[in-house]
């Protein structure tokens, strides 16, 4: 049995999908999280390189957004970017609420905070190097 010329296109399609989701790495997550975010209007976008720091993952980007809504919104459009863009389904915790939604990509974690509770769990300190705390 051979292939229609019609099922042709939809073969190679199917094989450069495959192409496609063995080039995602998480350098190219990184690149489109952070497009995303600032795509969205996110403040103070921070990217921490986790590679021998943890287990958890490569990276984690810290983001603001001036209210729930926007928090929500950012981490809505995020997930959506994520999967049509590259096939990751990402899952996420406290995108109801709107005060912090992480976003975990599998290779980067994603925390969008309102700029009051970032502030309050300083995320970002426990994280980057050389920080030492004043006694």
């Amino acid at each position: 049995m051979s292939l229609s010329p019609s099922a042709a296109p939809a073969a190679n399609t199917g094989a450069h999908a495959m192409q496609a989701l063995n080039t995602v790495n998480s350098e190219t997550i990184l690149a489109a999280v952070l497009q995303s975010l600032d795509d969205d209007k996110g403040e103070d976008i921070v990217q921490i390189n986790l590679r021998g720091k943890s287990e958890m993952g490569d990276y984690m980007v810290i983001a603001s957004g001036r209210s729930t809504r926007q928090v929500s919104a950012m981490a809505e459009k995020l997930t959506d970017k994520l999967k049509q863009d590259l096939g990751i389904i990402s899952k996420t915790e406290g995108k109801d609420i709107g005060d912090w939604v992480l976003v975990d990509t599998g290779d980067v974690i994603v925390h969008i905070f309102r700029p009051e509770v970032r502030e309050f769990y300083q995320l970002e300190k426990m994280w980057q190097p050389g920080k030492v705390a004043a006694g």
